[in-house]
């Protein structure tokens, strides 16, 4: 007895194929797989490392001599106010993990120069300073 086709139109856009009947019939479109969302965990309560106090190193790049080593971020900015621009200097933090000098991206030092040149208007003419 001969084989009978049908047009089997269940395809992915790339049109119908003839297909024997037996191979529809024998299997049926698998049913879309059940997803389980997993569980849940709860976050583990890891107790923060202290964070270690910033450091600084400003080097003047003319002289090679440091305005100021291993300095808080105070000492940093009163050594900052005498620089011209920020060219003229090279900003480091120290870096605890690495255990080495770190240089500080140019942005940052310049946001860190504008921050000082404030200050020190500030200082100059108290008039211009922000209302607290």
């Amino acid at each position: 007895m001969g084989t009978t086709w049908v047009l089997h139109t269940e395809t992915k856009g790339t049109g119908a194929n003839m297909v024997p009947l037996e191979r529809i019939t024998k299997h049926p479109p698998t049913p879309a797989p059940l997803v389980v969302a997993p569980k849940r965990r709860t976050p583990r309560k890891e107790t923060p490392k202290p964070r270690a106090r910033r450091r600084f190193r400003v080097l003047d790049v003319m002289t090679r001599q440091h305005l100021i080593e291993n300095g808080n971020p105070r000492e940093t900015m009163e050594a900052l106010e005498t620089v011209r621009s920020v060219v003229d200097v090279n900003i480091y933090i120290w870096d605890e993990e690495q255990e080495r000098w770190l240089l500080l991206p140019f942005s940052e030092q310049r946001a860190m120069l504008e921050l000082a040149r404030v200050k020190r208007r500030d200082q100059r003419d108290p008039a211009l300073a922000p209302a607290a």
